[in-house]
């Protein structure tokens, strides 16, 4: 193309977008996202039809079925969408929902006509979802009759078939296919459907959805009778600090003076747990991820009720900051599903809404109510106050730890001048770069004689390191050996508190070492420095273990010599596999020397050559296991480690040198 046709932009260079094109040329316009989240959010607008139907009064029981093509039928026992001749707008109704953008039956909600609480509001979500499939199927009971539609690419196939009908019941019952050629991906999975229909079962209380795939030929119920009451208890599990509690309410007001006056409903739910935390906000049934309103308005009522409470009641120490929402969140399980008659949501997508009005009913209701709450119910709000103390102070802690761990550790640094006794590589690669930590000074020498010097570095640690389950950061902080470490490894530390997410110092990509090897000794102290490390990982960097960074290098614990010719036994087992073999033959058995005593040429071939080694690699085990283990080898519960030694002490007796 010339320069000069480049520059023939006048009048007719602009052009509009007709029909189904405004939706399939542009649906991230719509639905956010021309991907798998846009083709979601076009089901979540029919379904949205049917529960706002459902809320009125119309049908308790919505059925949703994912089929094998993708395409998905979801049905009601709502009133029946009207699809007849409309004499007012001089068309049908069937065009105006299916093919009319901002065309709806929920323009008039504030004035108490009809659906006073919608879900749906802008008349785009029917025409929308039609126009973005491949095809759609319309079924609609009412009146006596049945009428049929039938849409190939946003297009009526056909016309409105109108037959008369005697049926159980009215409603609506759509099926479509969302087109890949508006989709980049139109499988949604099963999970997305069980978790929006569970969603819509807590806040729809008695509302019952019903879910079918088609794939697996599963069924399943979703049904909360009271509600966000039912799933905070759900949730809570009688493991609670508090027990669940609920409060509803309503207001009217307006969010600016010259604007109408709207109604809102209230709905919170919530209790204080130690172990499971989760806030999640709803309005008009709507998941608001991104809260908004609700979630200014409940920061700012828990914040303030529970401060008032800590002062007046002396539970603060002497100049103690006070506490934060992040210091009550991490202990609080909290549902609020409000609705209004006007609603001012950030997008169509409707993760957030900004009614200033709505925010301050809620925050003066949730004020009110709490002050109630803690006045009336003194032991919950001791275990409450104790509880967000426990959380404000562990914060701090962590906090404090942070930006000390970030003094001592320091910028960039050339850790091999930096770190006292730390052998380097030549290698400046990570993907290839081993560390071995090792026991001791002797273990460094003949470490570092036996080694590859261009990808092989040797970091020794002399004697037994801190405890770090035990210990306090403050205490693991000041441990020499720990920040050298630390150092040497290069990315950080994951520090976390139970109740904070957000302190860590931790970067897994500025990891210097493509393998960490653990190499001690095979005796009881070397087996109980390698638990010691190993601790030091799980508790200060557990991603480590997690993507398999972490190795424990095996040492033989038998030298077996037999015409000049050396065999390592790595066990009783193996030990006597090769004297089988050996069997006639004059030998000599060694019990292994501490690694300081071996030679180099023994411990290339027995630890670091990667042809012969033999490495573990440390495999992140189920958690609740893993806390167990170490409190029994390194915790406060001794009776525990007794019984332990004494039941399984045997299997470990050939570990131990007796001679």
């Amino acid at each position: 193309m010339s320069a000069r046709q480049k520059k023939n932009y006048g009048n007719e260079s602009i052009t509009s977008l007709k029909g189904a094109d405004r939706v399939r040329l542009r649906p991230a316009v719509i639905f956010g996202s021309d991907g798998l989240e846009g083709c979601q959010h076009s089901f979540f607008e029919i379904l949205s039809n049917s529960i706002d139907e459902a809320r009125e009064g119309y049908g308790n029981l919505i059925r949703v079925i994912r089929h094998k093509d993708f395409s998905i039928t979801i049905e009601d026992r709502g009133r029946g969408i009207p699809v007849d001749y409309n004499q007012k707008e001089e068309r049908f109704n069937w065009e105006l929902v299916y093919c009319e953008l901002y065309a709806g039956g929920k323009y008039s909600n504030n004035t108490g006509e009809n659906y006073e609480y919608a879900l749906g509001l802008n008349g785009l979500g029917a025409c929308a979802t039609q126009y973005s499939s491949e095809y759609m199927d319309v079924t609609v009971y009412r009146d006596g009759y049945k009428y049929e539609l039938h849409f190939e690419k946003g297009n009526n196939i056909g016309g409105l078939k109108k037959t008369k009908c005697n049926y159980e019941h009215t409603g609506t019952v759509q099926t479509w296919k969302p087109d890949l050629e508006v989709f980049t991906d139109i499988n949604i999975p099963v999970e997305y459907f069980r978790d929006v229909l569970k969603k819509q079962a807590v806040v729809n209380a008695g509302l019952i959805f019903e879910f079918t795939d088609e794939e697996s030929e599963v069924t399943e119920r979703f049904v909360y009778e009271k509600g966000i009451a039912d799933y905070v208890a759900e949730l809570n599990m009688d493991k609670g600090i508090t027990r669940p509690c609920y409060f509803e309410g309503s207001a009217r007001g307006k969010d600016r003076e010259d604007k109408p006056e709207y109604r809102v409903k209230m709905e919170i739910a919530f209790c204080f747990n130690n172990e499971i935390n989760t806030i999640q906000y709803y309005h008009n049934s709507s998941w608001l991820e991104y809260g908004g309103s609700p979630d200014r308005a409940v920061r700012n009522a828990f914040v303030y009720e529970l401060d008032k409470y800590l002062k007046n009641n002396n539970k603060y120490n002497k100049n103690e900051s006070k506490i934060t929402f992040s210091d009550i969140e991490d202990s609080l399980i909290l549902i609020t599903n409000t609705f209004s008659t006007m609603t001012s949501y950030e997008n169509q997508t409707k993760k957030a809404i900004n009614n200033k009005f709505i925010q301050e009913a809620i925050t003066d209701f949730l004020k009110q109510q709490l002050e109630i709450y803690l006045i009336e119910n003194k032991e919950e709000a001791e275990k409450i106050a104790a509880q967000i103390l426990i959380n404000k102070r562990s914060r701090e802690s962590a906090e404090r730890a942070r930006i000390d761990v970030k003094k001592k550790l320091g910028g960039a640094m050339d850790v091999s001048s930096r770190v006292k006794k730390f052998v380097d590589c030549r290698s400046k690669d990570p993907n290839k770069r081993e560390l071995y930590i090792v026991e001791g000074d002797s273990a460094l020498g003949s470490v570092k004689m036996g080694r590859d010097s261009e990808f092989q570095a040797i970091m020794p640690v002399r004697g037994k390191i801190l405890n770090c389950l035990k210990a306090d950061y403050s205490g693991i902080f000041r441990s020499e050996i720990i920040v050298d470490l630390i150092k040497v490894l290069g990315c950080g530390v994951e520090i976390k508190s139970k109740h904070n997410k957000g302190l860590s110092s931790f970067d897994y990509d500025n990891l210097k070492w493509n393998k960490i090897i653990i190499c001690t000794d095979a005796d009881v102290d070397g087996y109980q420095i390698r638990t010691l490390i190993l601790a030091m990982f799980y508790r200060l960097m557990p991603t480590l273990i997690e993507k398999g960074r972490i190795y424990i290098a095996e040492s033989p614990l038998f030298e077996i010599n037999a015409k000049g010719k050396n065999y390592f036994a790595y066990t009783e087992k193996e030990k006597n596999e090769i004297l089988e073999k050996l069997k006639g033959q004059k030998v000599t058995i060694q019990r292994s020397k501490g690694l300081g005593e071996n030679d180099p040429e023994m411990m290339w071939v027995t630890t670091m050559n990667p042809e012969t080694r033999r490495l573990i690699k440390v495999m992140p085990d189920d958690t609740d296991d893993t806390q167990v283990f170490f409190d029994l080898l390194l915790g406060d519960n001794l009776q525990g480690r007794k019984d332990y030694i004494s039941e399984y002490g045997h299997e470990y007796m050939e570990l131990i040198d007796v001679s």
